[in-house]
């Protein structure tokens, strides 16, 4: 029911990596943008980083320089290289993919899909 599988979270140490991982369960006819977001216990969902179609790539300030950002679009997957992290990256990462896909009727739709979550965890 829900395209896309975010995996490659867990628990680290403060200055340790992850590298998180976004799958398509069904191929897309085509992506406008895909994004990862995040949401923090009691605390709304804020942007992570964004990539669109045409390349451009945005990030929020606190995660710049440290995060990156890719996709593989062969293979409809996204990733989030996310180094040096801290306590304050702890929460549950979401991949957003806004695009084209097919429905039941064999004609795309525009769509846009949001994985379930995956915990990041960073200790101190």
């Amino acid at each position: 029911q829900v395209p896309l599988v975010e995996s490659g979270g867990g628990l680290v140490q403060a200055g340790g990596s992850l590298r998180l991982s976004c799958a398509a369960s069904r191929v897309s006819v085509s992506i406008n943008t895909m994004g990862w977001y995040r949401q923090a216990p009691g605390n709304q969902r804020e942007l992570v980083a964004t990539l669109r179609s045409d390349g451009e790539i945005n990030y929020t300030g606190s995660v710049k320089c440290r995060f990156t950002i890719s996709s593989d679009n062969d293979k409809d997957t996204l990733y989030l290289q996310m180094n040096n992290l801290k306590p304050g990256d702890t929460g549950v990462y979401y991949c957003n993919c806004l695009g084209y896909y097919y429905g039941p009727d064999g004609y795309s739709k525009l769509s846009d899909y949001w994985g379930q979550g995956i915990q990041v965890t960073v200790s101190t």
